[in-house]
């Protein structure tokens, strides 16, 4: 048991390190000889977001098995930018951004 949590705390901490705002410590590969490796994204949809979690399990630098669930959550508020745009007379163009959720990451 003590060498699981070992497993699952590890790449947590690793996971924690690489989400500075800065990524002074972004972790660049993954020790695949054991480690669970996640990854969160949020997809933008029209009135909803899709929030992707995938687990990739490593063991002797196989992949053992790759897990992904996806689940729709509310959309956040949208905003407007302007953004550059040669063909238009202005030189820009206003697009329509949505906000991003932030992402905070409890390991035990």
């Amino acid at each position: 048991m003590r060498k699981l949590k070992f497993y699952f705390l590890l790449p947590g901490m690793m996971f924690f390190a690489a989400c500075s705002k800065q990524k002074e410590d972004e972790v660049s590969s993954v020790n695949k000889e054991a480690a669970i490796e996640t990854e969160l994204s949020v997809e933008h949809l029209d009135k909803v977001d899709l929030l992707v979690t995938r687990h990739r399990i490593w063991r002797d630098n196989k992949l053992l098995k790759e897990i992904i669930k996806k689940d729709t959550i509310p959309a956040l508020r949208s905003g407007f930018q302007a953004v550059p745009d040669s063909s238009s007379a202005a030189g820009y163009r206003i697009k329509e951004m949505k906000d991003d959720y932030e992402f905070y990451i409890t390991v035990q």
